[in-house]
């Protein structure tokens, strides 16, 4: 059986023992010799019922969580969803009824496309791997239907507002927002983007880690690499930089280094800041550039996308004269003339009136 011991006075409650023939040393991470032995009762019994049931029968939502991690698992949403279910919810209790628990305590405001990208989908991660193990009964988890208001994204009048923010309030973030409007960039790989990946002799630059684990080449329309060029490049490391002309420090699901600046500059355009994010950015290149282009095969190249269905959902249906009013702004995605030196850059001053 097992017994709680410290190794000092005063530190933490550790519990060793044999249960049903396995060899336990643990710490209980408490020093409190009440709440220390509650965890010794509970182990115990965790122990004795996995050698009576089974694993399968016995595993937490924990347990599945930790190993789905361990397997190269997105982690990202899983913090409050542990929290809430907390060490001791069985795996084989994670059903429809507990999602709406979990919703109604995590997410209660929570629009469904969130309460589907951060609440269901981990969770359905989790269960589906333990199922493939054969540790949890396969289910499927009713996901919530969204309502049918249109995804944001900028008209060109908009953005040349934002730009014009942008310029006058942060003018840093210039680069970042060339780079989203001007070839679909997340903000994340935005702000990663080194100068050794970048080829401003063709437009173009080189993305070796996007979200989704595949690189890709971009090519940026010449409305975005003036937007890029408004800023004095570096010499080496990342294109774009703090106010103090210092690199980002790059962090796992990145990208948020920028977003109070941004709002900033979405108020003073007039726009919604609720409604236009960094990534309303990546919308917008998407509905552009196929608006113009009707090249369906490289917007899923240059946005990274590995399905189409993904894709669609960022192509939205624009009016019919969307190509031509993206012209007179500079924003020109076609094949041949995406060199930076088109008519409408040199005819507008693009880059030059954007330097303070």
């Amino acid at each position: 059986m097992l017994r709680t011991h410290r190794r000092a006075a005063g530190g933490n409650f550790y519990i060793r023992g044999t249960v049903a023939g396995q060899h336990i040393y643990e710490s209980t991470r408490t020093s409190d010799p009440g709440r220390a032995e509650a965890i010794r009762i509970r182990r115990e019994k965790e122990l004795l019922d996995r050698h009576a049931y089974g694993k399968a029968a016995t595993l937490t939502f924990a347990e599945a969580a930790l190993s789905y991690m361990q397997a190269g698992g997105e982690s990202r949403f899983l913090a409050p969803i542990l929290r809430h279910f907390g060490p001791d919810r069985l795996i084989a209790e994670i059903d429809n009824a507990a999602i709406l628990e979990a919703e109604a305590a995590i997410y209660p405001k929570a629009a469904p496309a969130t309460v589907n990208r951060q609440l269901i989908t981990p969770i359905s991660a989790v269960v589906t791997m333990a199922a493939e193990e054969g540790l949890a009964p396969p289910r499927k988890f009713k996901r919530r239907k969204g309502d049918r208001k249109r995804t944001r994204w900028l008209t060109p009048e908009e953005a040349e507002r934002l730009i014009e923010a942008a310029a006058e309030l942060q003018p840093h973030i210039l680069p970042a927002i060339g780079l989203m409007l001007g070839a679909g960039l997340r903000s994340s790989e935005a702000l990663a983007l080194d100068m050794a990946h970048f080829y401003p002799a063709t437009a173009e630059a080189w993305i070796p880690e996007a979200k989704n684990g595949h690189p890709r080449m971009i090519r940026l329309a010449p409305r975005g690499l003036d937007l890029i060029r408004s800023r004095p490049l570096p010499d080496a490391g990342a294109i774009c930089r703090s106010p103090k002309g210092k690199a980002y420090v790059q962090r796992e699901h990145g990208g948020g280094q920028i977003s109070a600046a941004f709002a900033a500059c979405v108020t003073a355009a007039g726009l919604d800041r609720a409604e236009v994010t960094p990534h309303t950015c990546r919308h917008t290149w998407a509905t552009w550039f196929y608006s113009q282009t009707h090249d369906f095969g490289g917007l899923l190249d240059i946005g990274g996308w590995q399905k189409a269905d993904m894709a669609l959902r960022y192509r939205k249906i624009a009016p019919a004269d969307l190509a031509e009013r993206l012209l007179t702004q500079g924003w020109d995605f076609r094949h041949g003339l995406a060199t930076g030196s088109s008519e409408y850059t040199d005819s507008r001053n693009v880059g030059l009136r954007l330097v303070r």
